[in-house]
């Protein structure tokens, strides 16, 4: 029989103050349900408490993080299930969960992944008796490992993803990397370099099998949403912003402030990261003097909008296939950048920020074939656009 691994005081100490903080978790989900960042109706998912029996017979567990993550696992589950397995996939985000009620496959299971804590993790496992664990890209929670593998419990880490600065990160704590990346089984990486990356931290047998994504279908659009918010633009020329985080909002707003002078019929929507973020885009868009329209609150945009929100969840297949040039955020906001992979596939012109460490590999291949380019602020992002409408 194998030898353990040994648990690093680090990883000891995390199982502890976790475990301490237990009694605490209520009050932040509380304050996240007010943030409208949980479903008070599935709370008790978050605590380990299930909320649908565990059907009979052999049951894999793939956990993703959020909707990019689950949406890349579609694909994925319907060949699990073809073998005869039941499937339960978790994720940790509202918007997931609404993802996966409107489009998982028939069959497969979805319930929110519980806190990280000793307590909660058990109570989880207990109940679902999971006989193999697919994690995706980076989600290497401890205590989801450390009880998984004390169960024995095989794992495996599926489109296996570390970017060269969360290498940095995971380095600086090595003996914890090796503890982790000792206890998963295989490890499928994206690319080489990520592969190379996860074999520094101390995996073991790794297979570079590619990017998931791009088995992906492009996202599908209602025909019928398609045709009306096709009609109500009247063929003016559209910039998206796509998956904005705080801050990107502010420099596309004033990019269409630019490009209105040469452009003056231009529509730039914006589609934020966290729809939650709506309201607070239509109002920096109402400070900048400009009409801004929700789609969140069912309106369609006139001759007089300038700004269209598109605070809604599902509709990105709609979005990209109406611009003909988006902006993907998350990359001038020092967040890694948002995957370009979908509306790559729907013959989308693509630009970006300097910060893609989350997919590097994906903008290398568009640039080098010509397909995307980089901007570092507003000015460069209105001349680029421009240069795009004029082509």
């Amino acid at each position: 029989m194998a030898k353990a691994p040994r648990t690093p005081i680090s990883l000891r100490l995390y199982r502890g103050s976790m475990r301490a903080a237990t009694p605490l978790t209520g009050l932040m989900l509380n304050r996240r349900i007010r943030h409208g960042k949980e479903d008070p109706a599935r709370i008790g998912e978050r605590n380990g408490i299930p909320s649908t029996p565990r059907p009979d017979g052999p049951l894999v567990w793939v956990h993703g993080a959020s909707v990019g993550e689950i949406v890349s696992v579609f694909p994925l589950l319907e060949s699990i299930q073809h073998y005869g397995y039941t499937v339960l996939l978790t994720s940790g985000t509202v918007t997931s969960a609404r993802i996966a009620a409107d489009r998982l496959p028939d069959g497969v299971l979805h319930q929110f992944v519980p806190l990280d804590t000793p307590k909660f993790m058990k109570r989880f496992l207990d109940h679902w008796h999971p006989d193999l664990v697919l994690l995706t890209e980076s989600e290497l929670w401890p205590n989801l490992i450390l009880q998984a593998a004390e169960a024995d419990t095989p794992i495996v880490l599926i489109n296996g993803r570390l970017s060269a600065s969360s290498f940095g990160r995971w380095k600086k704590m090595k003996r914890t990397a090796s503890a982790l990346f000792e206890r998963i089984d295989l490890l499928l990486a994206q690319d080489p370099d990520d592969a190379q990356r996860f074999a520094k931290l101390g995996a073991g047998r790794i297979i570079t099998t590619g990017n998931l994504k791009f088995d992906v279908q492009p996202p599908e659009a209602d025909a019928k949403a398609m045709a009306a918010l096709r009609q109500a633009l009247q063929q003016r020329p559209v910039l998206l912003a796509a998956s904005t985080h705080v801050g990107e909002d502010k420099m596309v707003i004033e990019a269409h402030r630019r490009l209105r002078r040469q452009t003056p019929e231009l529509i730039t929507i914006i589609a934020p990261r966290h729809p939650q973020r709506g309201g607070a885009i239509a109002g920096l868009a109402a400070d900048y003097g400009f009409a801004a329209a929700m789609r969140s609150r069912g309106h369609l945009p006139d001759r007089g909008t300038e700004i269209y929100v598109a605070d809604t969840i599902g509709e990105m297949g709609l979005l990209y296939r109406l611009a003909p040039i988006v902006f993907m955020g998350g990359s001038l906001a020092k967040r890694g950048g948002q995957n370009p992979i979908e509306p790559a596939k729907l013959g989308t012109a693509i630009l970006h920020g300097p910060y893609v460490s989350n997919c590097a590999a994906v903008y290398g291949e568009l640039s080098r074939m010509r397909g995307a380019a980089t901007v570092s602020d507003a000015e460069s992002l209105a001349n680029s656009v421009q240069r795009l409408l004029d082509d």
